[in-house]
């Protein structure tokens, strides 16, 4: 059960001693003519003695409040409840709303506390109920009103699983999309980072070994990957929020920074009618379209790159190629492309990699997924198809 503050605690407890407050004075005010008002006081002070060791279950949940008092009070408070429900009702007169107290007290249980908790309280009000019925010889009225207890029962205790379930649901959900922002965070700080101890550790060979100008060189592009690692980092959280750029314009921003890296020309090209992805997805595109670009650059040196984006009937299909570069290039494990694979696996995608007319293709097929948030069935820029961004 959760702990809620003490301030909390308190204005919970002043409603329900009004509640408390309305209900003795119903109680005592009933059959005025005809009862006794010692019998009266003995049906007021029953019902404050059953709704009033309800009233102060939130002062028990306060964080100030050890857990053995709440473990030990919760059975105690419900035990001293129902056992004066079951007195009120057996003092009670004909058509007195005592029953009530009784329902309150079944009601709490079933909606606050677990099975092996609340169980107790029905079967201590049904022996209750079937210990009237013995006395009075209310056979009918006592087990219509047992029936009534194990169905209040029954629907409040359902009430709570459920709410249970999707509490938890909610959580699991919070707790999977932090792990995934972490992993995607850990992945572009680990890349960057990586890279940068490798031309720092050959800056300083190249220093011992009085090669200045080198060493200079690795230096600046240890400096070139902290800016581009730190870019990505930025992109990344970009992409998660809700007013993150759309996918075509993150892919041409994308394309605009290949150019200016590597002076080489890259095109995109974006067909069918676009629309807006879940974060994930789109994330998933850039990341990948980043990683093939990259390899372009590291790999193929001299060649240009071309980028198509195609927005389909139930899919979305990310293509990047490039052809033969003038010479050789920059080797690698090409473990990037195996973290985007898994990615597109996880989304339900398939990733493709591989030579093509000479050159190489990475292509990216996801599943489309329309996030609601963010303007399901939209068209963006009316709808343009085969609209090339020249870059």
């Amino acid at each position: 059960m959760t702990a809620i503050r003490r301030k909390d605690a308190i204005v919970q407890v002043a409603v329900r001693l009004a509640v408390i407050t309305v209900f003795v004075a119903a109680q005592v005010t009933q059959g005025a003519g005809s009862t006794p008002i010692r019998h009266r006081l003995l049906i007021a002070g029953l019902s404050v003695i059953t709704v009033g060791s309800l009233a102060v279950a939130p002062l028990l949940r306060t964080s100030e409040v050890r857990p053995p008092v709440t473990f030990l009070g919760i059975p105690v408070r419900l035990g001293v409840a129902v056992l004066a429900s079951v007195g009120l009702l057996a003092v009670s007169p004909e058509g007195s709303p005592a029953i009530v107290a009784m329902l309150v007290a079944i009601g709490t249980a079933a909606l606050r506390y677990s099975l092996v908790r609340a169980l107790p309280v029905g079967l201590l009000s049904l022996a209750g109920l079937l210990l009237v019925g013995v006395a009075d010889r209310r056979w009918d009225q006592e087990l219509s009103l047992g029936f009534s207890v194990c169905m209040v029962f029954l629907v409040l205790y359902s009430v709570r699983q459920r709410r249970a379930v999707r509490n938890a649901e909610e959580k699991e959900a919070v707790l999977a999309e932090r792990a995934r922002i972490a992993r995607e965070i850990h992945d572009i700080l680990a890349h960057s980072l990586s890279a940068q101890i490798v031309h720092l550790e050959g800056a300083r060979l190249l220093l011992q070994a009085d090669r200045s100008e080198e060493a200079l060189d690795r230096v600046e592009r240890a400096r070139d990957l902290a800016k581009t690692g730190l870019e990505e980092v930025r992109r990344a959280v970009s992409a998660l929020r809700e007013d993150s750029p759309p996918l075509p314009v993150a892919l041409r921003t994308l394309a605009e920074e290949f150019r200016s890296t590597n002076g080489r020309a890259c095109a995109l090209t974006v067909t069918g009618p676009e629309r807006r992805l879940t974060p994930k997805a789109e994330l998933t595109m850039i990341r990948t379209a980043q990683e093939a670009l990259t390899n372009v650059g590291r790999h193929a040196p001299g060649a240009a790159a071309s980028v198509r984006l195609s927005f389909e009937e139930g899919a979305c299909e990310l293509e990047v190629t490039n052809p033969a570069g003038d010479g050789p290039g920059t080797p690698g494990g090409g473990y990037g492309l195996v973290g985007m694979a898994e990615r597109a696996e996880l989304l339900g995608g398939v990733l493709e990699a591989g030579d093509a007319d000479g050159g190489f293709r990475v292509r990216l097929r996801l599943p489309v997924t329309v996030d609601p948030a963010r303007g399901e069935g939209t068209v963006m820029a009316g709808g343009r198809t085969a609209a090339g961004w020249p870059v």
